[in-house]
Parts: C-alpha cells; structure tokens; sequence
C-alpha cells in the first residue's frame, strides 16, 4: 500500500524519531510511504484557541497536500481527530462545496498509526523485540474520538522482550490538552502528578504513548522528579527490531530536552528519551 505520512507539527519539531520510526515500521512491512512536502500544521491550536478563521486555510492546505492518497497515517491520534472530526465541518461552513467535498473524502483516509496497523491492514505483530518493562498511557483523543480501542496494546503484547505491565487508572487524562495546560497550568500539573504517580507504580522503565504531546507532558514531570523513567512513542517501541539493535538497552530514541510544562530531560536511560536531566 502507498500510505501518506502526516508527520505533525510537534513530530516534526521536536520529537522526529517518532515519524521516522513511522516510516521504518511501515517499510519493514512492505509499503511505501511518501512525505508531501507541501504539509502543514492541521490547524488544531487554531481552532481550540478561538482561531477559526485562521485555521481554514490550513484545511485547504491539507485536502491539497494529502487528497491524491487513499491512506494517510499519522503518529498523533489527536492531530488525526482533528482532521476528521473538525475539517469537514469547519469545510462545509465555508460554502464552499468543492472545499467540503475535499475535506469529506478525505477525512476517513485518516488514520492514527496503531489503527491503521491493526484495523486496516490487519497486523498485530509488526516484528519487534523490546526487552524492557513498559507501560501504556491511552491518550484521550485516541480513546475518545479515534475510538482505537486496544489496538495499541494488542499491538504492545505482540513485541518480544517486552514486559509489559497495565497503568492503574489508564484512562483518566494526563492533564495536557494542548492549550489547556497553558490556560489551567494549576490543574494541568495536578493531573499530571496523578499521573506520574500511577506511572511510578508499575516499575516500568519506559513510558509508552500513541500521542507524544502526553509524552511531553508527563516526560517533564518524571525528569523534573529524576525518577528514571523514559518516553517512547509507540512507533519507536514497534520499529525496534533485535537484528537492528534498537531493541536493546544501549539504544533508542534519546531526545533533546524541551522546557516549559513538556520537558522530557535532555539525558537518555537508553530504553527511550531520558527522562534525567
């Protein structure tokens, strides 16, 4: 299959080895995948800040940039939502009937990666070896609007290696939400330390999610606290292969360190992005 790769602005910016590890994992299963130069932002801090209008043309940007291909997947399951809950609407609002029936056939071409892999082209076991204790935090947007299901842990049990250990309260929100976190930044820090919390309690090594805004977010906290715990974005886990030595301990993605309420720590455990500072 010729699958699109909508890599996002948070992907492209700050965390790239989530979209690469996109690529590798697709390749390694026998598809091709093209990245349209001409891609930009889904428009969906636009749009939760109030920006409609300023967000329309980013939707125009997107039927022309992605409408020539029958799968596009993405390592954001909130930036998908965007995209096919928000952009034919807000299309339609525009009158302009070309523009909405664009942004209508090409909303459910959208895909979130573990939704793709499993509900699409029908793979649970992508090939990976992980031998590292991890556990997964469901981000909301992947439960709620891309209703994934247990894709990514059906996806997660599959990977060789892996110890893989459930996350007390799961599916209670990590306390991000784009700019919720900016808006509310007492209640935000106070979600996320519950979250931290419940992460502590596994013993994991390496904290996994399908969203890297909530990697992002709660990586700060576990840097901040010096707790050892590191972040991978579930692409990275399933790209890791033994033959390729990403599955070992000595590998993996590493990270730069951010600042703000998203620091993931600019040191790496070698399981994922380091959450030492």
């Amino acid at each position: 299959m010729r699958i699109a790769l909508f890599v996002t602005c948070l992907a492209d910016t700050m965390f790239p080895e989530a979209g690469k590890a996109v690529v590798t994992l697709l390749e390694r299963l026998g598809h091709e995948v093209v990245f349209p130069m001409d891609q930009t932002c889904c428009g969906q801090m636009h749009l939760n800040s109030g920006y409609r209008r300023e967000a329309l043309p980013l939707v125009t940007g997107f039927t022309q940039a992605f409408g020539k291909f029958d799968a596009i997947v993405t390592p954001s399951a909130s930036c998908a939502a965007m995209v096919r809950e928000y952009h034919p609407a807000m299309a339609a609002s525009t009158g302009d009937r070309a523009l909405a029936r664009d942004a209508e056939r090409i909303a459910p071409r959208v895909h979130e990666l573990s939704g793709l892999l499993v509900n699409v082209l029908g793979v649970t076991d992508v090939g990976a070896y992980f031998p590292h204790r991890v556990t997964y935090h469901p981000s909301c947007h992947s439960l709620r609007m891309m209703r994934v299901g247990d894709a990514p842990l059906r996806l997660l049990r599959a990977v060789r290696g892996i110890d893989l250990v459930d996350l007390p309260g799961a599916e209670t929100c990590c306390g991000f939400g784009g700019t919720f976190s900016l808006k509310n930044p007492d209640v935000s820090a106070a979600m996320c330390s519950d979250k931290v919390s419940a992460v502590l309690q596994t013993g994991a090594q390496v904290l996994c999610s399908s969203d890297n805004s909530c990697l992002m977010h709660v990586g700060g906290a576990l840097a901040r606290q010096r707790t050892g715990v590191a972040t991978m974005h579930l692409a990275e886990i399933l790209a890791s292969t033994e033959s390729a030595g990403t599955g070992s301990a000595s590998t993996g993605s590493t990270g730069t360190g951010s600042t703000g309420t998203g620091s993931t720590g600019a040191g790496s455990t070698g399981a994922g992005r380091g959450s030492g500072a």
